[in-house]
């Protein structure tokens, strides 16, 4: 009993006891981003005793980000530390019996299945919606729950999503970068799930870069991103657990400066028998339809993306959303903006179908996260 004596208020709940704290301490998470939401994320589940955490993370530590980014601190942003990595760090000091796997990569259709394997949740802590459509595929496809989350300015929403049971190898032992052993999901959880729709039941296109407010271009209030991350950490909990009936599959909306919180049935939406995704099982984003494509400019010292799909983005609403990042010049057929961002210079150069140039890095995952921040993808 003594390596579950910490959990003695959690084990006190309805629903845990020593079983439901044992169920965790067996469980494997994959939690994309840790940014904003993925920081809150991993720290409450790493609190609550979530055996095994495997963070995925592209970007590293900056100034800006501590407003919101809980578990870093000035130190990290000094040292340029890789979000995962800093995030590692601090878990170890928080609850040592938590195995971390960290992932400082982009995560992309070629890798995805890969880090989800073994995993018994797959908890959604991007900024983008071509990562949350990679999640979602791979959700539907091996059957892994995935809790959504996303807040920008005073808003916020989480879903969570219950895929049908797909089996799995138990087999397989191919390992994550830096040795880590893969294994089966839990047993107990996968085959008892009540199955939902999935996230493209709801949305069924991902809306078009620059069209959308990102936390870089109307900001975002810190509190909010907490309520959010917390309540996903929370349904995470009831899935590890086996509480199902307890899980929340309305999308949950909250607006702290409006003092709003709605709930929307979308039960609805799931009767799709049309949805690409869970309906017809075609995995397009794992096919790569929805990836954004990059290639280096030689002698430019540049990264020129392509977004997946065309479509006609307004400049002139884009160049009012960059004007707070500096100097900013559109016509009807390119826009150009002096990026400054955490004391490095980029001039971004955006076409009306969505193309862009990145000019100041030739790193191609610096330039995607660039594009990101303020175009959104």
């Amino acid at each position: 009993m003594t390596e579950l004596n910490r959990y003695h208020r959690q084990m006190l709940l309805p629903g845990f006891g020593e079983d439901g704290q044992r169920r965790l301490l067996r469980a494997r998470v994959l939690i994309v981003g840790c940014g904003a939401l993925g920081s809150v994320i991993c720290d409450m589940l790493a609190r609550a005793g979530v055996g095994h955490l495997v963070i995925a993370d592209r970007d590293c530590v900056e100034l800006t980000n501590l407003q919101r980014q809980v578990l870093f601190d000035e130190s990290d942003a000094e040292a340029g530390l890789p979000k995962a990595e800093a995030a590692r760090r601090k878990l170890a000091s928080i609850n040592s019996q938590v195995r971390v796997d960290v992932i400082v990569d982009d995560v992309n259709h070629k890798n995805i299945e890969r880090l989800a394997e073994g995993c018994d949740v797959l908890v959604d802590g991007v900024d983008n919606f071509e990562t949350r459509f990679l999640i979602n595929d791979v959700s539907v496809k091996h059957g892994i729950p995935y809790v959504y989350g996303g807040a920008v300015g005073t808003t916020g929403m989480t879903c969570v999503f219950l895929p049908q049971h797909a089996p799995q190898s138990r087999e397989s032992q191919r390992a994550l970068p830096g040795g880590s052993p893969q294994r089966a999901p839990d047993a107990e959880i996968r085959p008892a799930l009540h199955a939902t729709g999935c996230l493209r039941c709801v949305f069924d296109q991902p809306p078009p870069p620059g069209t959308e407010p990102t936390c870089d271009t109307a900001g975002v209030l810190g509190p909010v991103v907490s309520i959010v991350a917390n309540h996903q950490a929370a349904e995470t909990l009831k899935i590890l657990t086996g509480n199902l009936d307890a899980v929340c599959t309305d999308i949950v909306h909250v607006d702290l400066w409006e003092n709003t919180h709605r709930r929307f049935d979308i039960s609805s939406a799931f009767a799709r028998a049309d949805c690409v995704c869970c309906g017809q099982r075609r995995f397009e984003c794992l096919d790569g339809k929805y990836t954004s494509s990059t290639t280096r400019l030689c002698g430019r010292g540049a990264v020129q993306i392509v977004p997946p799909t065309k479509h006609e983005l307004n400049l002139s609403v884009l160049a009012d959303r960059l004007q707070a990042h500096g100097d900013v010049k559109a016509n009807a057929f390119m826009l150009r903006a002096d990026i400054k961002d955490n004391g490095r210079s980029y001039e971004l150069t955006v076409f009306p179908d969505g193309r862009a140039f990145v000019h100041g890095t030739t790193d191609e995952t610096a330039a995607k996260s660039v594009y990101a921040k303020y175009l959104g993808s």
